[in-house]
């Protein structure tokens, strides 16, 4: 009984997330061919054009910008199976339609695309294939151990990573140049460079707000945080810890910077913090390596604010030891409604991992690929960026962190945590509580929660 109540929770859970992806695209249905072997959606169903009609077929629902690119070439160059791709929408409209799916019994694709930090979600409801059993030895030194560990939940594999966000700190060089102010390579620093350009009647430093948790989470593991524990071999215990003096000390921080006005507290994604960003507002942006793209699509870098962006490594707590840490990413992964596993599995494991994909992939900033045949390779790490005004922020910041991300634990109820989160950096920000508090009250939220979902919480 309590691990149904776990599963229920977890369906609840997925039906109604909500986060930000790619793009959305049309939505195809799906329909049963006795001379299909895969079993799955028939080529008239695919947004792409399948070549090889005499071959198994394999679907899939993605959202890449350039998914129709990744797949023909997948198709183009494999003798075995073929993929039939469709977009059912971006992020939660996807999410809900797998949700439903998996209620049904039937309906969801053989492999889905799907964000890391929602793998445990499914997983727990049994809706997702541990793939490490079809050829993960085969391409296991194509990916770091961080990315497979974000892709895994405990020993079990249930995604092929593709892309990820390994953290750093962009700048503006005519900020920092006019206010005379170098990089910070510790936090230290940067609230003491933070300090120095508001005294000299600069603007705020940086931005602390509530609407973006995973990036809290993600300074909170910098500083040590561990705040989940979770292994499918015990499905109803789940570590919960979210309260430690790292997590406590991160939100102390950075409340101490919004009180002395150092940072904004303005929700980022939105048109106002865009604005702000172009008109130089902010004089830095702690983001993933994904922010490039995402800036440049918004407008940013293309005005009167050309040229003027630099990164750096992310500032560390203790440089000697430094800690590299990641937000986002996404993986391909088999659904349990496969008809042919193994076959699944060999397209999860060979979709955007062709150098022709990949390339397209990070030169048009769709992806900062995990692969490390694209990763490590010079045309990337030796990548004059232009947004950056042709600095390789590959080789001097992204691609080592990268390689030195260790990876993370998800929750299976990783989006109540986050809504909690958010909830409680909303109070810190208003000054109702302190840092210790609100970790505090986090803790006792997502704990209780967990309890109520039928959770065993160590």
């Amino acid at each position: 009984m309590k691990k149904n109540r776990i599963i229920a929770a977890a369906a609840l859970l997925a039906a109604t997330s909500a986060l930000a992806a790619c793009s959305s695209g049309q939505q195809a249905g799906s329909a049963s061919n006795p001379s299909n072997p895969s079993g799955n959606a028939v080529a008239s169903n695919c947004t792409n054009t399948i070549p090889k009609k005499n071959l198994p077929v394999v679907t899939m629902w993605g959202w890449y910008p350039n998914t129709q690119l990744v797949v023909d070439n997948f198709n183009k160059q494999n003798g075995e199976v073929q993929v039939c791709w469709t977009n059912v929408g971006q992020g939660s409209d996807e999410y809900d339609k797998f949700q439903t799916a998996i209620s049904a019994g039937t309906g969801a694709p053989d492999v889905i695309m799907i964000e890391m930090d929602r793998i445990p979600t499914f997983q727990i409801q049994k809706s997702l294939v541990d793939i490490k059993q079809y050829g993960y030895d085969r391409v296991k030194a194509d990916y770091s151990e961080g990315a497979w560990k974000d892709v895994s939940v405990g020993q079990a594999v249930y995604g092929v990573p593709v892309d990820g966000g390994p953290m750093a700190m962009i700048y503006r060089k005519d900020l920092f140049e006019k206010y005379d102010i170098k990089p910070p390579k510790t936090w230290d620093e940067y609230e003491q460079a933070a300090q120095k350009m508001k005294d000299a009647g600069g603007p705020h430093f940086g931005d602390f707000a509530a609407n973006v948790s995973a990036l809290t989470m993600a300074l909170q593991i910098q500083k040590g945080a561990s705040p989940f524990a979770y292994d499918p071999a015990q499905p109803e215990k789940v570590g919960v810890k979210l309260n430690d003096q790292g997590s406590k000390d991160v939100l102390d921080y950075w409340a101490r910077l919004a009180k002395k006005g150092l940072v904004g507290t303005q929700d980022q994604f939105t048109p106002e913090y865009i604005s702000g960003v172009i008109n130089g507002k902010y004089a830095t942006y702690i983001s993933a390596a994904w922010a490039p793209g995402y800036l440049t699509g918004a407008g940013v870098g293309k005005g009167e604010d050309t040229g003027k962006f630099a990164v750096a490594p992310l500032p560390q707590w203790d440089p000697a030891n430094p800690v590299q840490v990641n937000w986002g990413g996404s993986a391909f992964s088999v659904t349990s409604q496969a008809k042919n596993p193994e076959l699944a599995a060999k397209v999860a494991y060979g979709l955007y991992a062709d150098k022709e994909s990949l390339t397209d992939g990070w030169t048009n900033q769709i992806i900062f690929p995990l692969n490390l045949k694209a990763l490590n390779s010079p045309e990337f790490v030796n990548l004059k960026v232009a947004f950056f005004d042709g600095q390789q922020a590959n080789k001097e910041v992204y691609v080592p962190a990268a390689n030195a991300y260790k990876g993370m634990t998800y929750s299976p109820f990783g989006q109540y945590y986050f809504d909690a989160l958010t909830k409680q950096v909303s109070a810190l920000i208003e000054g109702s509580v302190t840092g210790a508090q609100a970790a505090d009250r986090l803790q006792e939220d997502v704990v209780k929660y967990a309890k109520e979902q039928g959770f065993t919480v160590q």
